[in-house]
């Protein structure tokens, strides 16, 4: 399951009123993955999930006339990962997939902190919030943190589940695990943005 940083992951409705629709848009490859597991198996899955994240990056590519990086990141590695499952006949591949998406955006997360003027996190917050105004940097850094960590762990736990249960329990992890935490991280992101901002932002 890939998730869009930029769009959701930090904020919530209050971001922006497009929020959800942003989120259920993302969800699509992964319920279509869902569904061609329970009826076909994880070969036609695979195949189902990549064929399904070209159209979600082809369609956002048309509707904002621009390549989403994120998406094109998750692409890329679902078609190399992805591929290698079909070719090998083996589904620990795919497995991994959500693991190095989440690893590369929690790298992304890290440098952009490190060598950054301001962090990935707090540049997204600051484009939802639009004329609101900016973020206090040290709660961008805090938030841009707490993010890297997220993801290094729900990358971590990916890999646990996929080694140690079956193919059913790792797809309905995919589903219902990871969007459930990361719903609600967002949610205790949003809460403790709205506690840090400005009270004239606020």
């Amino acid at each position: 399951m890939t998730l869009n940083v930029k769009k959701y992951t930090i904020g919530s409705a209050f971001l922006k009123d497009t929020t959800l629709n942003n989120f259920l848009f993302d969800l699509l490859p992964v319920l279509f993955f869902f569904i061609a597991f329970k009826f076909y198996g994880i070969y036609a899955a695979t195949w189902v999930g990549i064929i399904s994240t070209v159209l979600q990056t082809s369609i956002s590519r048309l509707r904002h006339k621009r390549w989403d990086k994120m998406q094109l990141v998750t692409l890329i590695v679902f078609v190399c990962f992805g591929g290698m499952t079909l070719y090998f006949h083996n589904p620990i591949f795919v497995k991994w997939k959500p693991t190095i998406v989440f690893w590369v955006f929690a790298i992304i997360l890290l440098i952009s902190q490190l060598f950054g003027k301001k962090s990935v996190t707090q540049r997204v917050l600051e484009g939802a919030l639009e004329e609101q105004g900016e973020i206090p940097l040290t709660v961008g850094k805090k938030l841009n943190l707490a993010w890297t960590v997220f993801f290094l762990l729900l990358g971590s736990i990916n890999l646990y589940i996929a080694y140690h249960f079956t193919d059913e329990v790792w797809v309905n992890f995919k589903l219902y695990g990871i969007t459930l935490a990361t719903l609600i991280f967002s949610l205790f992101q949003t809460v403790f943005l709205i506690k840090h901002l400005p009270k004239s932002q606020s």
